[in-house]
């Protein structure tokens, strides 16, 4: 009986999606949809620079680009939510929100277009990361060092580091984000301010009111494959990072107090979330210190700004074996970011995904 129990919870679970604040029957918005990949968004700058004979390249003009093709990208999309709202109406009105919602009737107006009081669009950014690292994998390896230089760092990203394993682990190397006071935290902080300003900016011209946040989003894989190989040792049309989250692989002690200090600085301030995801071993709540230890690392990322955290408590030989055969576990559920999913659900391109992260960070 309790098994069974056990089996209809679990099921129960897996409809556990995202959850956000809202204004029941008063609000208009627009969650967890519109994103402004940053990988694509640094790759744009980046070719520009290496374009222009008229600039020495560098990091400090790489960054002034980034953040010139940023704000433009933002008024893009700011402009895409205000045509949506102006003429969703039209072509496909919310009649089942109109009808739960308050104003609408009264006003003769569509949901979309002025029924209600208040009108929330997000704008997420994604990919921080792999720009954070890549911006300090130049800043060191290029500039500082002179391990490469940019006209060489081109070939490598043009030719997918093709023949040269050595340089790109070199370039990936570095202290990246996540690891604790290095240059590519700063970077992290740096590129989530100028995001959330920017945002806030735009929204000044606007009606509506634009909401910026890093939340965690499945959609790493098709956006990644946009964009090239880029500086941080990624290959070209790989995944980009997920969420406000280090990209996996370069856990050691102190990994995770240093990812939650990372995560906290790289908050928007305003609005939506960055949350921290984080992969955890069954065995850690085998006796009170490890119980402590974890409750300490939740408070105290909180304490320092921190907005939300996604938790797995998996164990790392399961995850291998659903990953080789998930016949075997029907019933495993992993938090896949947001939202929980079967993990045989997944595809095998998106459940390697998954264990990457898993496996790196227990």
């Amino acid at each position: 009986m309790r098994n069974g129990y056990s089996r209809d919870l679990a099921r129960e679970r897996v409809k556990v999606g995202c959850h956000w604040c809202a204004i029941p029957g008063r609000e208009y918005t627009l969650n967890d949809v519109v994103k402004i990949n940053f990988a694509a968004v640094f790759e744009v700058a980046l070719k520009e620079m290496m374009a222009d004979p008229s600039v020495q390249p560098s990091t400090a003009d790489l960054w002034k680009r980034f953040v010139s093709h940023l704000q433009r990208g933002i008024k893009c999309v700011a402009d895409g939510e205000d045509f949506h709202l102006a003429h969703m109406w039209e072509v496909f009105p919310e009649l089942p929100l109109d009808l739960t919602c308050h104003g609408v009737i009264e006003k003769g107006r569509d949901a979309s277009h002025g029924g209600v009081e208040f009108y929330n669009m997000c704008i997420d950014g994604t990919a921080l990361a792999t720009v954070a690292d890549s911006f300090a994998a130049l800043e060191q390896r290029v500039e500082q060092e002179g391990k490469l230089t940019w006209a060489e760092l081109m070939r490598l990203l043009d030719t997918d580091f093709a023949d040269a394993e050595p340089q790109r682990l070199m370039l990936k190397s570095i202290r990246r984000y996540g690891s604790g006071g290095s240059r590519a935290d700063q970077y992290a902080v740096d590129i989530v301010r100028v995001f959330a300003e920017t945002v806030k900016d735009e929204e000044k011209r606007r009606w509506f009111k634009l909401i910026p946040g890093l939340f965690s989003w499945a959609n790493t894989i098709p956006l990644g494959k946009n964009v090239g190989a880029t500086p941080n040792g990624r290959h070209a049309h790989a995944p980009i990072s997920h969420g406000a989250n280090p990209d996996p692989g370069f856990a050691g002690a102190g990994a995770p107090t240093a990812m939650a200090t990372a995560i906290a600085a790289a908050q928007p301030g305003y609005g939506n979330t960055a949350p921290m995801q984080l992969e955890l071993d069954p065995g850690l709540s085998s006796d009170e210190a490890g119980i402590a230890a974890l409750e300490a690392l939740i408070r105290g990322h909180v304490a320092l700004g921190g907005t939300q955290m996604n938790l797995n408590v998996l164990n790392k030989q399961q995850i291998l074996e659903a990953h080789e055969d998930p016949s075997k576990y029907p019933d495993l559920i992993v938090r896949v970011t947001g939202f929980s999913a079967y993990f045989a659900s997944l595809s095998k391109e998106f459940r390697q995904l998954v264990v990457d992260r898993l496996i790196s960070g227990m």
